[in-house]
């Protein structure tokens, strides 16, 4: 009887011993095993070393030096509408300030500005916006046209973005206009590069 319990006993303790063995195919996590490995990286590596450039999702993307023109279409109108918007504003306020008269109560004071900056910040920040949208669809229609994505192109969508804004008011108005965004452009342009070069980012 006591033969044939042991015998048992060593039966299953083999078969157990056997099932482990084939059914543990991976290795343990040590989280100590980088303070001993030197070829390994540190955990405050892994951590805290973010990367310096953007991520992307598709190579394609990531193959591109420039934003989409849907990316580039919406930044452009945003930024404007909101910029323009902004100093309407503040250019409003001031408008109502300076024409309060004497003996208006303060809510009398505080209705006219509201209603100024908001009138004024309305009206820049539209036109801000259109400059925008205009100039990102022609900026970047020239660059899938051409293949350019430097300066020329951006100096040349400044060009038409002033010329296609005051088309209305005539073709004198439309030339200055036009040259008037070409040189904007072309300082935008460079002083960015001034910004890449001398300022740490």
């Amino acid at each position: 009887m006591s033969g044939s319990v042991s015998a048992d006993s060593s039966d299953a303790g083999s078969g157990g011993g056997g099932d482990d063995g084939r059914r543990r195919t991976h290795q343990l996590y040590n989280p100590y095993e980088s303070f001993n490995n030197p070829y390994s990286f540190p955990m405050y590596q892994r951590i805290y070393d973010l990367p310096t450039s953007p991520e992307f999702l598709f190579q394609e993307e990531a193959a591109l030096r420039r934003r989409s023109w849907g990316h580039n279409l919406s930044f452009c109108a945003g930024v404007g509408y909101l910029s323009g918007a902004a100093l309407g504003a503040a250019r409003g306020s001031l408008s109502g300030i300076r024409a309060a008269e004497p003996g208006e109560s303060l809510k009398i004071r505080v209705n006219r500005v509201l209603n100024a900056s908001g009138h004024a910040g309305r009206q820049l920040g539209n036109s801000a916006g259109v400059l925008g949208l205009i100039f990102a669809g022609l900026e970047s229609g020239i660059a899938a046209a051409t293949g350019d994505e430097g300066v020329v192109s951006t100096v040349v969508a400044g060009l038409g973005t002033g010329a296609v804004f005051k088309a209305a008011s005539g073709p004198r108005s439309a030339a200055v206009a036009g040259a008037i965004g070409g040189l904007a452009a072309g300082f935008a342009v460079a002083g960015k590069q001034v910004v890449k070069r001398y300022v740490p980012i």
